[in-house]
């Protein structure tokens, strides 16, 4: 028995290197899909891997990555690691300063960049000192950004041959993703090689999401937010085809790749599911070679995933996590001993912990709840790939991590099944008159009208109730609800404490940088008395 075997990402790397399937990487791009199978992408993340070595690059330090979804960004994904140092895959769609201070807090000492982000990082540059080389990827113009090197000249350099990885223990840092700092300055979280490479098993296993060998994957979540959701790691131990969409991350483009490349699976978020839905009902695309699609990062409403199901044949999977959580946390499979309308209602939860996690609800002094579908607290989780604290941030870690337990800032309750039903985030509850109103449930419900393409909803202070629900609402094109049309959607839908008193309707309802609604933002705007479209139920009701 070796206790001392290590759990670490050459391991994966060898796997992939020695798999007999006949997966590949497509890429697409401005002149259509690039195209290469996994031996061709092993032999270049030697070349990687050697020219790191080359660069001065040593064990621990950081190396960046600011791109899309690509080859070359798959190959960052193992050779940085592989060789010793920590990846840092940097979302390019935070603001300009917090880009900067994400890549300053973490000492990147090199940062990957795609040629049409290059010169949008050379505007930022001389804010970033410590980095010595930034590596073009692509032959693209790269504006003023200085000191930098061309990714395939590095490879060409760096010549061909097996390149002699470092032993590396598996609790050695891999990876370092930032939170998207929706509450103060963003938060850096280490993955450790063991963590991935559980985290990596644990996405093919049939109670998670069962990824398998013979898929071909649409990977439409970027590769800068929470490494992908795991997949590409996935794909290195069954070298399932990987479809990389690079920037077109339009609803066209999407539903051209799933037809064309017969993608059998695909991860992405709520919000882009919205509009290639949209797209798919106009233009009918072939969807059917879909298998799964993989929903997360935000709660999917139940109209959407119904939508998919009746009019395309496309089965949409709730799955639930965060960065802290690498991120697979739960997942709401088929419940078979069900009737169809309560298959439907679980199936819109967040669903069971994932094997090898564990889930508690706590109330506000820490006390556990029980898991009755009734008692509702904040969401605590712990496991083998669950973070214990966050990267040089010691106030930020006692704050988030206690005993063990991760504190995730969301409110659920959890069913006899286990089955998870997030309410809403700690931050975004709305409290009426003593009692709880959830925003998750209203925007849910809100989405289900037929005219609302999205909705948000955000508390409005109340010198009665103290708070009271304000539901910002975006119609699809062409169509139109009025205040007194969505109040009386919602009647029998929801208690009538929880009505909203106020609508606005918007152009559009600002997202996050991974797609998320910024009810931030919009929080920012009822305060300054900024918000649009504004209406009183009363007036229309």
């Amino acid at each position: 028995m070796q206790d001392d075997f290590q759990l670490s990402l050459p391991l994966v790397l060898r796997r992939l290197r020695s798999h007999p399937g006949e997966g590949e990487i497509v890429t697409l791009t401005n002149a259509g899909p690039l195209r290469a199978g996994y031996r061709e992408v092993v032999a270049r993340i030697d070349r990687l891997a050697r020219a790191l070595l080359a660069l001065g690059i040593e064990p621990g330090d950081r190396v960046a990555t600011f791109a899309w979804n690509s080859q070359r960004h798959f190959e960052c994904y193992f050779a940085i690691p592989c060789s010793g140092a920590v990846l840092h895959t940097v979302n390019l769609r935070l603001f300009p300063a917090q880009i900067a201070y994400v890549i300053n807090h973490a000492e990147d000492r090199i940062v990957f960049v795609d040629d049409s982000l290059a010169p949008a990082l050379g505007a930022l540059a001389p804010q970033l000192p410590k980095v010595e080389h930034f590596v073009v990827m692509g032959n693209g113009p790269v504006g003023e950004l200085p000191r930098t090197l061309r990714y395939e000249e590095l490879l060409e350099a760096a010549g061909d041959g097996a390149y002699d990885y470092p032993e590396i223990a598996e609790r050695q840092a891999a990876a370092l993703c930032y939170t998207t700092g929706t509450t103060g300055e963003p938060k850096g979280v280490l993955y450790s090689h063991r963590s991935i490479v559980l985290h990596s098993v644990g996405l093919l296993m049939t109670d998670a999401i069962s990824l398998r060998g013979a898929d071909r994957g649409l990977l439409v979540v970027p590769m800068f937010h929470v490494n992908a959701w795991g997949w590409p790691h996935a794909a290195g131990l069954n070298a399932m085809t990987l479809l990389m969409p690079g920037p077109f991350l339009q609803a066209e483009p999407l539903a051209h790749m799933i037809e064309s490349e017969r993608a059998s699976v695909m991860a992405c978020v709520p919000t882009i599911y919205a509009d290639l839905l949209r797209y798919a009902d106009e233009h009918h695309p072939d969807l059917r070679s879909l298998r799964m699609a993989v929903c997360g990062g935000a709660p999917m409403p139940l109209a959407l995933a119904q939508a998919f199901a009746e009019r395309h044949g496309v089965s949409l999977l709730h799955a639930w996590g965060m960065t802290e959580s690498s991120p697979m946390g739960a997942v709401s499979n088929e419940v078979a001993d069900l009737d169809e309308d309560a298959r439907w209602l679980a199936r819109a939860k967040q669903g069971v912990a994932v094997p090898l996690v564990e889930l508690r609800i706590t109330d506000e002094d820490g006390a556990e709840l029980p898991w009755d579908g009734v008692a509702s607290g904040e969401i605590e989780i712990r496991g083998p790939w669950v973070a214990a604290c966050y990267f040089k941030d010691a106030a930020g870690s006692a704050e988030r991590f206690r005993d063990g337990w991760l504190r995730t800032g969301d409110v659920a309750n959890i069913d006899a099944r286990g089955s998870v039903q997030i309410t809403d985030r700690s931050k975004d509850v709305i409290k009426s008159g003593g009692e709880w109103i959830s925003s998750v449930e209203l925007e849910n419900e809100l989405m289900a009208h037929a005219a609302v393409r999205e909705a948000a909803v955000i508390a409005t202070p109340d010198e009665r109730w103290g708070e009271r629900p304000l539901a910002c609402v975006v119609l699809e094109d062409g169509a139109f609800a009025s205040a007194g049309d969505l109040l009386e959607h919602l009647r029998p839908r929801v208690a009538r404490f929880w009505l909203p008193d106020e609508f606005a309707f918007l152009e559009a309802i600002p997202k996050t940088s991974v797609g998320k609604f910024d009810k931030k933002l919009l929080r920012a705007r009822l305060e300054q008395d900024a918000l649009a479209g504004r209406v009183r139920v009363t007036e229309q009701s």
